[in-house]
Formats: C-alpha cells, structure tokens, sequence
C-alpha cells in the first residue's frame, strides 16, 4: 500500500515539474498541440532520419523531443540563451528517455561567436525570430548560413506586419514585414519565400494571433527543398 502511495506520489510531482517545464515555452495546455505541429510540419517539408537539425531557441524541448525522437542519433542539435531552460530540457529528455539519441545542447549567449563546427539540413526557429532584438536577429541569420548545408532550409514563423512591440518573459514580441526579413536574408546570402500562415499548415491554438503568424523558408536558392 505504502509502495503504490509513494508511485502515485512520484508520478504526481513529476507531472506537475513538468507542466512547469512545459510553461517556459507558452501556454502548457498548447504543449500537445505545439510539438505535434512541428514534426508534422517538417515532415511535410521533407524531413527524413537521416537529416541534421538545428533547433535555434530549443528551449525544453516542446518540439525538439519530438524532433529527436524522428531522428538517428546524433542528428539534433538544440541551441538556447537560457541555462537554466536548457537544465529542464535535460530533464525533458530523461523522462521521455531520449539520452541514446545523443541529442547535443548549446548554451549560446552570443550567436556571432557560435560555431558547432558542422552543417545542417534543416534549421528551425519556431516562435523565436519576434523574440529576438534587431541585432540578435542578424546575428541569428549570419549564424543559420555559417551553419546550414548548401542545399538545406532554414524554417522560421514570424508575425508579419508592422506595430509597436510588446514583451514576453523579458523578450521582445516584434512584429516586422516580410520584405524586411527578405533583405536581412539576402544580405546573408539567403532567399526567402513564404510558406504559409500558421492556421493554413494546421496550427489551431484558437489564439487568432498565434494561428496568423507567417511560416517562412530561407535557402542558398529558390529551388531548394528537402524533398
């Protein structure tokens, strides 16, 4: 009795731990639903197990267990600006039992100095760009075309338009126009186009401005795809 107590109590404490770990990220309730999207998403874009990934702004692992979990060992790579969310990332991958996979966790303070010493095939920033700085944003581009293979993809989500930005966790919620991202991608040697919005690739979070959010892919060349 007091061994299936002391199970039940265990269990208890470690779903709460994790609804907190999952709140890092956004609404706890949306984790399903948010990691869910992301694998399908790049599945639909033609990810495969073999593929490399960089996951810029992994933060615990909402989309990147899932990603790892796809992926042959050694194929992801996760990069944050916060150690204490990359410590529950780890704790992410313990209890979904990931550690054979040899997943690779970066603390990156400082994207202009970041170097993995490898390419990738696909690079993703999901809900990241609009939180990051004019700077850090071209220091995040100039880092994805160091990193990302001749023929790979880089894929980000961004609200598009213009408006005052507002604030989240102490980031920044910056909305910025498409063709300032399609000129902050070619001075890096990137072309862009764009994909869809967030509700048209099967995003539902019932928050109209989350779902309206712009899916974007950044390549060397107009043709490139995983496929």
């Amino acid at each position: 009795m007091a061994g299936t107590f002391m199970r039940a109590l265990g269990t208890w404490f470690g779903s709460d731990r994790a609804g907190r770990r999952h709140s890092l990220v956004g609404r706890s309730e949306l984790w399903p639903m948010k990691r869910a999207f992301q694998i399908d998403f790049l599945r639909r874009q033609g990810l495969q197990p073999q593929h490399r990934v960089l996951d810029i702004g992994c933060g615990s692992l909402r989309g990147g267990a899932a990603l790892i979990a796809y992926l042959g060992p050694g194929g992801y790579s996760g990069i944050d600006v916060r150690e204490s969310v990359l410590a529950e990332a780890r704790q992410e991958l313990l209890r979904e039992r990931l550690l054979a996979k040899r997943p690779e966790l970066v603390l990156a303070t400082d994207m202009t100095e970041l170097d993995l010493k490898r390419r990738f095939d696909v690079l993703w920033a999901f809900s990241v760009l609009f939180h990051l700085a004019d700077p850090i944003l071209d220091a995040c581009f100039a880092m994805a075309a160091r990193h990302l293979e001749p023929e790979g993809v880089f894929f980000a989500n961004l609200i598009a338009g213009e408006g005052p930005s507002g604030e989240w966790q102490g980031f920044p919620v910056a909305p910025r126009t498409l063709e300032t991202y399609r000129a902050l991608a070619l001075r890096h040697g990137l072309q862009a186009r764009v994909i869809g919005t967030l509700a048209e690739l099967g995003h539902h979070s019932g928050d109209s401005s989350q779902d309206a959010q712009c899916m974007m892919a950044f390549s060397r060349g107009p043709g490139t795809s995983l496929r």
